[in-house]
């Protein structure tokens, strides 16, 4: 059996070896492609320096702006309002505010009419309200011995004249008739004079229920009482429909 030729052993060379082999060799050994002088690297640092202040001097002010929060702008509808709103400051003692002014405006309240107050009538006794003037019918002589001629006797007694005969004529005709016994059933009044009651001629006579004189002579006095004559109280009675 035929064994494999022996190759030389490999010999590994140092640096120096593999510079010696090239310099016999007639090659100049080259430097490395990346190898840089001294001063391209001082001048590659200061170019990077500079180049790296350009883009902080630049990129500061957006990267802060960007750093900042955005606020955006946005205005409502009540922010609008409460702007147009016309804001009053109270002052600091507010008992001595007594009211608002304002130039821009006037406030105009309008008036509660004032009701004119309806005057009520006096209270006026109706027994002393001056009578009305009496409208005097004509005199005419009473029947001898009837009670009108009793009654004319007694008018001339008391210095009354034909005039107020008449008025007492017209009164007594209004209010009984001249009769004796004239009674009126709603007010109870009695006699020729109406008297209310009829037990008030009592003062003049016992008899005066059935005695004309005693009416009469009664019925003078409150007549001259209460409204001077004859006249007076039928000017009254004409007015508001008794006496």
């Amino acid at each position: 059996m035929t064994s494999a030729p022996e190759h030389p052993t490999r010999k590994t060379l140092s640096r120096r070896e593999t510079r010696a082999l090239v310099a016999r060799a007639g090659v100049a050994p080259s430097r490395p492609a990346t190898a840089w002088s001294a001063k391209r690297v001082v001048a590659s640092v200061i170019a990077g320096a500079a180049a790296v202040g350009f883009l902080a001097s630049y990129l500061a002010p957006t990267v802060a702006a960007m750093a900042e929060p955005v606020q955006e702008d946005v205005t409502t509808s009540y922010a609008e309002a409460v702007a147009d709103a016309q804001i009053y400051t109270a002052p600091a003692d507010l008992t001595a505010a007594t009211s608002l002014s304002s130039t821009a405006y006037e406030i105009y309240v309008t008036p509660t009419p004032t009701p004119t107050p309806t005057p009520e009538p006096a209270e006026v006794d109706a027994q002393d309200a001056a009578p009305a003037t009496p409208v005097i019918p004509a005199f005419v002589a009473p029947d001898p011995g009837s009670a009108q001629s009793v009654a004319y006797g007694m008018v001339a007694a008391r210095g009354w004249g034909e005039d107020q005969f008449s008025c007492l004529v017209a009164l007594w005709n209004k209010e009984s008739g001249w009769r004796v016994n004239a009674y009126n059933a709603s007010s109870g009044a009695y006699g020729i004079p109406q008297s209310l009651p009829g037990s008030k001629m009592a003062s003049h006579g016992a008899d005066w229920q059935t005695n004309p004189a005693t009416q009469i002579a009664w019925g003078l006095d409150y007549i001259a009482g209460r409204y001077g004559t004859p006249c007076g109280a039928w000017g009254h009675s004409q007015s508001v429909g008794w006496y």
